[in-house]
């Protein structure tokens, strides 16, 4: 990964994901593990706006899970739910299509970076106010400094590299 210093605003310093994403070797590689941590019984990726787009689509074709994504709003022509939550830096939220997650269906959270686990925190919760089952929170990287895990008490969270 890139390091973009005082990006999206000064202070912040923005994890870039695209180098990875560039390299089909390396691509292949950080798919194929985050496949390993992925709890068996899944059967759906739900894939955080947008980098958690690219590994999730990778996820479900490669191991044949369905991917539902979770979009930032107005992106979607039908909303089941949002939830608003913080950044590092701001303020966001996250919309589920409607009719995308069944009521028992085991899902993985899945994006590139756990940063303060406000992102990965409102994708669980709009999994499991859709009858979904959280099977778990799987991440490239994860910036343990920020505390994000914290975020995600009970729920299973696995992280390739930790800085």
């Amino acid at each position: 990964m890139r390091e973009v210093p005082d990006f999206p605003k000064p202070g912040v310093v923005f994890r870039d994901f695209t180098p990875v994403l560039a390299d089909p070797d390396a691509l292949r590689a950080v798919v194929d593990a985050l496949q390993d941590k992925i709890d068996d019984s899944t059967q759906v990726i739900a894939a955080i706006e947008s980098r958690g787009f690219l590994l999730g689509a990778a996820l479900g074709y490669g191991w044949r899970y369905g991917v539902v994504p979770l979009r930032k709003p107005g992106k979607l022509p039908v909303v089941a739910d949002s939830v608003a939550y913080d950044l590092e830096y701001g303020t966001a939220s996250l919309e589920l299509p409607a009719a995308a997650i069944q009521p028992g269906q085991r899902v993985v959270v899945v994006d590139d970076v756990l940063a303060t686990g406000g992102t990965a925190e409102a994708a669980c919760t709009l999994v499991e106010r859709a009858g979904g089952i959280v099977t778990g929170v799987s991440v490239v990287l994860e910036i343990a400094a920020l505390g994000g895990r914290s975020r995600l008490a009970g729920r299973e969270v696995s992280a390739l590299l930790a800085v």
